[in-house]
């Protein structure tokens, strides 16, 4: 048996952006590695990077562990991991070094450590798993538990799918992206996570209580700008009943008010969805839900499904309202999609977000205004917004790759920068972002608001659109000037028309 403490670098205070939200979710991936090795034989201890206050917090953490192994086991459903933050990188460095100075060994997984082994090798892990790594890293425990005192060469001796360290070079045996690995089954080690602390940020912020959980692993869609590192486009779905079985857990054990779902893509296929909901009906199990999919999905008989199972609210990664932006990043569906699944997610009484992405390659000027006329014409209950963030492994930063400078990552979830030559500057996007956000309000307000406030509301959005638009010239790079068509300020859509239709 060896002391094993699993954790990872996602400390909510290091992003100013995701700590003001305040809508932290324990490290799901984390602890189903910290479950597996437990049931493995193992003393497995947790530290929760997520309401820590910080690195300094860590020191003490691997102090009381005294490990013989450390696994920095990033959340691999967390997209906030995924997107390869630098403060995050900082921070999962100081805590290999820490640990590295305990004598612990070190194995750190992760999208970015996938992506970049040489920065965590630098600092100290003695081997990163490259994508899930599930064989890899029970190889390595299994060699380490036969033989606690051999040598680093012969324990990371032959493994595939992990990188290494030799005379200071960074050697990685990969072997491409792999399925899920059916060893990791089972419910997470839910208690060595400190519910409490949880439960009461939630209601303090809130007023009530979210958990997480996960009914799939992976996406098989091919979008050209999403990185997967970790499962490539393999997809894994638990049965319909395990899946119950965990939500009606959860309700009995910690009371959740809300389940956010954090998959990829919840449910796929409407039999599940159905059989799920009759599972949980059947138990008195269920538990308003928050689910990611997609709007091609959603038929009259899915939403009708999701109601069913108590699905809440449902966030589709609409993109973009130009066909055109779709097409090129290989989305797969129609902007008519979009439209159809908010109205049919909205009959059912279920909330509906949009993921909106600005500055794709090639987008231009009428295609961000494509998009202020969907957020207009589908008026989705919520929207998020990021621009195009290149990643390695995509076809997206492959072709952007010749322009990346120094800034390769963004250093929070608020940065909101370009790093490549989109077709304006980021103080563009940024105020797009803004003003699509105030779309938002304004549609919501539209039922509460006295009729006169809110044409004097929707007048000043379009002012406020009309001088964006005007000065869209200053904001433009100079690869994509040539090719920006004009647009005649007068023809742009009206915020109160566009909520009339």
């Amino acid at each position: 048996m060896l002391k094993i403490q699993v954790g990872h670098s996602y400390f909510l205070r290091y992003d100013p952006k995701q700590w003001e939200r305040g809508k932290p979710y324990p490290p799901l991936a984390t602890i189903q590695i910290a479950a597996l090795l437990r049931r493995r034989g193992h003393d497995v201890a947790l530290f929760d990077a997520m309401l820590a206050d910080g690195v300094e917090d860590y020191a003490a953490a691997v102090r009381a562990a005294q490990p013989d192994v450390v696994v920095l086991y990033e959340d691999n459903f967390n997209y906030l991991t995924k997107m390869c933050l630098g403060r995050m990188r900082e921070a999962a460095c100081r805590m290999i070094a820490q640990a590295h100075a305990r004598g612990a060994r070190v194995i750190v997984a992760g999208s970015d450590a996938s992506d970049q082994p040489g920065p965590f090798l630098a600092a100290g892990a003695d081997a990163v798993l490259l994508g899930e790594g599930i064989a890899a890293l029970l190889e390595l425990i299994e060699r380490l538990e036969r033989d606690p005192t051999i040598t680093a060469r012969h324990w990371l001796d032959g493994i595939d799918g992990i990188a290494t360290q030799v005379d200071g070079q960074t050697q990685a045996r990969r072997i491409g992206a792999m399925p899920p690995d059916p060893r990791l089954v089972g419910p997470p080690a839910w208690d060595l996570v400190d519910i409490a602390r949880y439960r009461s940020l939630w209601r303090e912020r809130h007023g009530y209580f979210s958990l997480n959980m996960a009914a799939s692993r992976g996406c098989p869609f091919r979008c050209n700008w999403c990185a997967k590192p970790i499962w490539g486009n393999h997809y894994k779905q638990r049965s319909a009943d395990d899946v119950a079985a965990e939500m009606i857990y959860l309700k009995q054990a910690f009371g959740p008010d809300h389940i956010w779902m954090a998959d990829d893509i919840f449910g796929f296929h409407v039999d599940w969805v159905a059989q799920f909901g009759a599972r949980l009906r059947s138990a008195g199990g269920s538990v308003p839900f928050t689910i990611q999919t997609r709007a091609d999905l959603m038929s009259e008989r899915m939403t009708d499904a999701l109601e069913q199972a108590g699905c809440a609210e449902a966030w589709l990664g609409a993109e973009s309202g130009s066909q055109r932006v779709l097409d090129s990043m290989a989305k797969g569906t129609r902007v008519a999609d979009l439209v159809a699944a908010r109205v049919r997610l909205g009959r059912r009484g279920i909330r509906v977000g949009f993921f909106i992405q600005l500055g794709y390659l090639g987008e231009q000027l009428d295609d961000l205004l494509a998009t202020r006329e969907l957020v207009a014409q589908a008026a989705p209950d919520d929207i998020g917004v990021s621009v195009s963030y290149p990643l390695p492994g995509t076809k997206f930063y492959d072709k952007v790759k010749a322009q990346l400078g120094d800034k390769t990552h963004w250093r929070d979830s608020g940065d909101l920068a370009m790093m490549f030559h989109g077709a304006y500057d980021s103080d563009f996007y940024r105020s797009v972002r803004d003003l699509l956000h105030e779309q938002v309000t304004l549609q919501q307000s539209k039922a509460t608001d006295p009729p006169e406030r809110h044409r004097q509301a929707s007048a000043a959005l379009d002012a406020k659109w009309a001088a964006l638009v005007a000065s869209e010239r200053a904001h433009r790079s100079e690869d994509a000037a040539a090719t920006t068509k004009r647009i005649d300020i007068r023809l742009l859509p009206h915020a109160a028309a566009a909520q009339s239709r």
